[in-house]
């Protein structure tokens, strides 16, 4: 069993291999997108470690977006870290730019949430609010429905994950929502 960072030492990595604020954000708000759904599906004792795999996910994409997925298992490989962790975080790119499918529930969850985050998001920002405390999911199924709206959140990924996961995909929305608000409260990020 490899090495399982702690939250500064996985902080770092990523920061060395991401430099733009976008990436960074995004990698906070999955991270705490992960803890919120470790919590409500019964993994409190693993609240943490989710919460790793969604800040980590997108570890290689600032510096090696050609390899997304590929070059971050060499990476954390490089490091010891905990193939759990290696594992998961490639799942998210499953179809994609990886051939490991996600199959414990936390990866189906990063892969379900990964561009849905981005999407919600997208919509929030449009509102007078800037917020998702308001955020209603018609606002969200109206721009999910218009392709050019978020256009890189690929819609097709987000209705796989809520299959993979067993969801109707309002049901992935809904749920996704409310962590995005948790995550707002908590660190003022969107």
């Amino acid at each position: 069993m490899g090495k399982i960072p702690t939250r500064d030492e996985a902080w770092e990595l990523l920061n060395e291999y991401n430099k733009e604020e976008f990436h960074l954000k995004h990698a906070r708000v999955v991270e705490g997108v992960m803890k919120y759904f470790a919590r409500e599906h019964g993994y409190g004792d693993e609240v943490d470690f989710w919460g790793l795999v969604g800040l980590l996910h997108d570890l290689d994409f600032g510096t090696y977006p050609e390899e997304h997925c590929k070059k971050s298992q060499e990476i954390m490989r490089e490091r010891g870290l905990d193939e759990r962790l290696i594992h998961a975080t490639a799942s998210h790119g499953y179809g994609i730019c990886s051939d490991i499918k996600p199959e414990h529930e936390m990866e189906k969850v990063l892969y379900a949430v990964d561009e849905l985050t981005g999407l919600i998001g997208a919509v929030a920002i449009m509102r007078p609010s800037k917020s998702t405390m308001d955020l209603e999911l018609s606002s969200v199924k109206k721009k999910y429905k218009t392709p050019k709206f978020a256009a890189g959140c690929s819609r097709e990924i987000i209705a796989n994950g809520a299959q993979m996961l067993g969801w109707e995909l309002d049901d992935l929305i809904e749920r996704t929502i409310s962590a995005l608000r948790e995550v707002e409260k908590e660190t003022g990020l969107v």
